[in-house]
């Protein structure tokens, strides 16, 4: 019996990445490989990576190394190199020839054709390096897909990114915007809702800046998309990510205001306090404009909760700059911050802007962020015990006997409860808060709710060498079994 094929995919960056690594496990699983969780057990591995920073490239090109030995003992592994860091410029020909051992290596606008470079690979023999400019992906959006985010699914609307800000990479390494066809996206709703899902999740680098077309041709604001995703029967949650604060419409907060399903939870990154930094960092917005969105969306949506990113350390931010950062985080209370210290990413204009930010002094100005996120979310989140909220329950923990579910504002509460609540709201009452972090109680009566188990595909935790440390011992048994099989291939020709 011939044995079956495996693949594992090693996935860096953001939740459009997450996505796109269920596509490729899609085109794996319709060429029958089944997937494992480290590289000595696969045949093929997939990096899926990332450009935004650069300690996330040298993550990868690190982990890239670890398979040399791998790839030794085995090989007829098939090893693939994908996403935006193979996108930029000159780095699929730098990864051939530091890596020589990589079989494959894709960009981020031909995901689509993997199916085909794979097959190439195995029928010729010959490495595929393959990275084209061209944006229309949004229009071969059709591919299979192996999802494994529980209970969420993830819609992409739209590729891409018009902004440019002097900071990010994603322009170049994405293109410009592209908008799916509405009904494509409504239609893969549709579908996902009648499967069983209970959250969509919709994607875009920008997605207030969405423009598709209707089936009369008539262009589709984000607004007019988000009205129609809400329009379905049944119970489910709509999230969105990522949302630009010069593109947040009135409209848009009119729609979600009025929704069912849309959730009151709004990610919308500020980067800087500073008008002077958010003017070099290319935003197109200023603080008053910023925290006039923030006050339309309290009043219109009073139980609204805002998540934000900042950049600390850009270049040219002085301490008064950074005080203005921790003036809009008070203002605006968020119930989570990313903070990040400012990396200089090729090929951007901030890459080679004076009066660049030493590295003590954004350590320092990013400790103080965190210091004072903390603060703002401890107290926001104390002031929810006692409290009942509704909850999708999203996950079982065996070995924890908990469950783990997210309120409306995407905030994680965990609790006791049967496994089969998997994929239900719940209404949980908050009895314990540490920090940050609150446990609930049910306080539904769950006899009543008729309660059945449902499968939905867990994230799956993948590492290089297995976890028990047996790697070498795997490594040195495959090198064996690969001789004992060339000796014998050997013998039956000389027959």
């Amino acid at each position: 019996m011939e044995k079956s094929k495996k693949y594992l995919i090693l996935t860096y960056g953001c939740q459009m990445n997450v996505h796109e690594s269920e596509k490729l496990a899609g085109i794996l699983e319709s060429n029958g490989y089944t997937h494992c969780t480290d590289a000595t057990n696969a045949d093929i591995v997939v990096f899926n990576t990332c450009a935004i920073r650069e300690n996330a490239e040298e993550k990868i090109f690190g982990n890239i190394g670890e398979l040399k030995n791998i790839k030794l003992a085995k090989p007829d592994m098939i090893i693939a190199v994908g996403g935006c860091m193979s996108q930029q410029k000159n780095y699929a020909d730098e990864i051939m020839q530091k890596y020589p051992y990589v079989d494959i290596v894709f960009g981020t606008h031909n995901l689509a054709d993997f199916d085909n470079f794979l097959k190439k690979r195995i029928s010729t023999g010959k490495k595929v390096s393959e990275i084209t400019e061209d944006e229309t992906i949004a229009l071969r959006d059709q591919m299979l897909i192996s999802r494994t985010s529980g209970v969420n699914a993830w819609v992409n609307i739209m590729y891409g990114c018009n902004n440019f800000c002097t900071y990010c990479i994603v322009p170049y390494v994405r293109g410009r915007e592209v908008s799916r066809p509405e009904q494509d996206i409504l239609n893969e709703v549709k579908k996902l809702l009648s499967e069983g899902y209970k959250q969509i999740t919709l994607l875009g680098q920008n997605v207030n800046s969405y423009k598709g077309i209707d089936e009369n041709g008539n262009t589709v604001s984000f607004a007019k998309l988000l009205s129609d995703v809400d329009g379905f029967d049944g119970k489910y949650r709509v999230r969105f990510m990522t949302s630009h604060p010069k593109d947040l419409s009135s409209e848009t907060i009119d729609v979600i205001a009025k929704s069912k399903h849309i959730c009151h939870g709004i990610h919308l990154p500020v980067q800087s306090g500073s008008d002077k930094i958010l003017k070099t960092m290319n935003r197109h917005y200023d603080i008053e404009r910023y925290k006039k969105v923030v006050n339309e969306i309290r009043e219109k949506i009073p139980d609204s909760e805002l998540t934000t990113d900042i950049i600390v350390g850009f270049p040219g931010e002085t301490e008064e700059d950074f005080e203005k950062t921790l003036e809009v985080m008070r203002f605006a209370k968020y119930m989570q911050i990313f903070g990040f210290n400012y990396s200089k990413r090729k090929g951007t204009p901030a890459e080679v802007m004076p009066n660049q930010v030493d590295y003590k002094t954004k350590q320092e100005r990013l400790s103080r962020l965190l210091n004072l996120k903390n603060e703002i979310i401890y107290k926001k989140t104390a002031e929810m015990l006692g409290k009942t909220y509704e909850v999708l329950v999203e996950s079982y923990d065996e070995n924890k006997d908990l469950l783990f579910g997210s309120l409306d504002s995407g905030k994680t509460i965990s609790f006791k409860g049967p496994k089969n609540c998997v994929g239900e709201f719940l209404n949980v009452r908050v009895k314990e808060v540490r920090k940050s972090v609150i446990y609930g109680e049910i306080a539904d009566d769950l006899e009543t709710l008729n309660l059945t188990e449902k499968t939905f595909k867990q994230p799956i935790q993948v590492s290089i060498l297995p976890k028990d440390g047996s790697g070498m011992k795997i490594l040195r048994q495959n090198k064996e079994n690969k001789r004992l099989e060339d000796n014998e291939k050997s013998k039956a020709k000389n027959k």
